[in-house]
C-alpha cells in the first residue's frame, strides 16, 4: 500500500466523523439560514475541530455565503469545501541551508517523538542527506538506547552520553563531530518530560547557546511532535511548548485510527504553526512530509458519492 492509500485508509475515521455528518446537513436543509450555521458549528466541535476554529469556518462560510448570494446549499457545499482546503494551509517544508543543518525534536514522553526521529532520519537518507542523532534526552534511561536502535536500523552514527549527563554537553559533542564528519543534518533528541516549564525553557535555551557558538552558521528547526489521537490536548500541548521554545514545524503522530484527524485545522488557525509531517501507521515509510493537497485529496475523495 503506498503513502497516499495509508493515508486515505488513515483519515476514514476522522472523515466518517468529520464530513458525512456535515455532508448530512447540507442534505437536509434546502436552504442556508442560522438553524444551519448553529447546526454545522455544533458539527464541527464534536468532531475535535475546536471552538475557537470551528466558529471562525462557519463565520467565514456565511460571509462569503452572503457575499456571494448564495442560499443553496449544493453550492454552500463547495464554498465550504473550499474554505477547508485553505484551511489546512500550504505545505511546510524543512529549511536546509548550506553547511550543517540542527534539528531539535521536542514533545511529551508517548507522543512518538523518538520513533518520529527515526523516521524523519529515514526520509532525509532516502533525498541524500547524510545524517547524525544525539540523543540529548539523558533523563530517561530508555531514550539513548531506543535512539540507537534506530540510528543502527538506518545506518547513522548517534552521539550519546551516561545517563543524567548535561544534555547541553551532548550536543557539544554531536556538533563537533557532525562538523568534522561532514554531515548535512543533525538530528537531535531532547527530553520529553522536564519539571517544569521554566525548566524545559532553560535546558532549550541552554542547548541553543552551544549550538550557536560552535555552529553559528547552522540552519536550525524545533520541530514539536504531538499525538493526533489526542485531539484538543495536542492543542493544548502545543500552546505550553509554543510558550517555552521558538516551534519551526509539528509533527503529527498517529493520524491512522483516529476520528480526530481535524485537529490539523485547529493547530493551523489558532497557531500558525506549520505542520511538517504526519505519520499514518507503525512502518518506516509511514511518516512522511505532509503535503496539504494529498491531505486533502485523500480527505475529500469520493465525498461527492456519500
Amino acid at each position: 500500500m503506498g503513502f497516499f492509500d495509508k493515508l486515505k485508509s488513515g483519515l476514514k475515521k476522522t472523515k466518517d466523523a468529520l464530513l458525512k455528518p456535515v455532508n448530512d446537513l447540507f442534505s437536509s436543509y434546502d436552504k442556508v439560514d442560522e438553524d444551519f450555521f448553529d447546526e454545522l458549528c455544533d458539527l464541527l466541535i464534536m468532531a475535535d475541530v475546536g471552538v475557537e476554529t470551528s466558529d471562525y469556518l462557519v463565520n467565514e462560510l456565511r460571509e462569503r455565503l452572503k457575499e456571494k448570494k448564495i442560499k443553496e446549499t449544493t453550492l454552500a457545499r463547495e464554498e465550504f469545501r473550499e474554505i477547508l482546503k485553505e484551511a489546512v494551509g500550504e505545505s511546510g517544508n524543512l529549511c536546509f541551508g548550506e553547511g550543517l543543518n540542527v534539528i531539535l525534536v521536542i514533545g511529551v514522553n508517548g507522543v512518538g517523538k523518538t520513533t518520529s526521529i527515526g523516521k524523519i532520519t529515514h526520509c532525509l537518507k532516502e533525498s541524500g542527506k547524510r545524517v547524525m542523532l544525539a540523543a540529548a534526552d539523558t533523563f530517561r534511561a530508555a531514550a539513548a538506547e531506543q535512539l540507537g536502535i534506530w540510528a543502527e536500523r538506518n545506518g547513522v552514527p548517534i552521539i550519546r552520553q551516561d545517563e543524567g549527563a548535561d544534555p547541553a554537553a551532548v550536543v557539544f559533542d554531536a556538533v563537533a563531530a557532525a562538523k568534522k564528519a561532514g554531515t548535512d543534518v543533525l538530528i537531535v533528541d531532547t527530553a520529553g518530560r522536564l519539571h517544569n516549564k521554566k525548566n524545559l525553557i532553560d535546558e532549550l535555551a541552554k542547548i541553543n547557546r552551544v549550538i550557536d557558538r560552535e555552529a553559528p552558521n547552522s540552519t536550525r528547526e524545533t520541530l514539536l511532535v504531538l499525538d493526533a489521537s489526542t485531539g484538543q490536548n495536542a492543542l493544548i500541548q502545543a500552546k505550553e511548548f509554543g510558550r517555552a521554545a521558538n516551534i519551526t514545524g509539528l509533527v503529527l503522530t498517529k493520524l491512522d485510527g483516529t476520528a480526530k484527524g481535524g485537529i490539523i485545522l485547529a493547530i493551523k488557525r489558532e497557531l500558525g504553526i506549520p505542520v511538517k509531517f504526519i505519520g499514518v501507521g507503525e512502518g518506516i515509510d509511514d511518516l512522511r512530509p505532509f503535503d496539504p493537497s494529498e491531505f486533502i485529496n485523500a480527505f475529500f475523495e469520493d465525498e461527492g458519492n456519500d
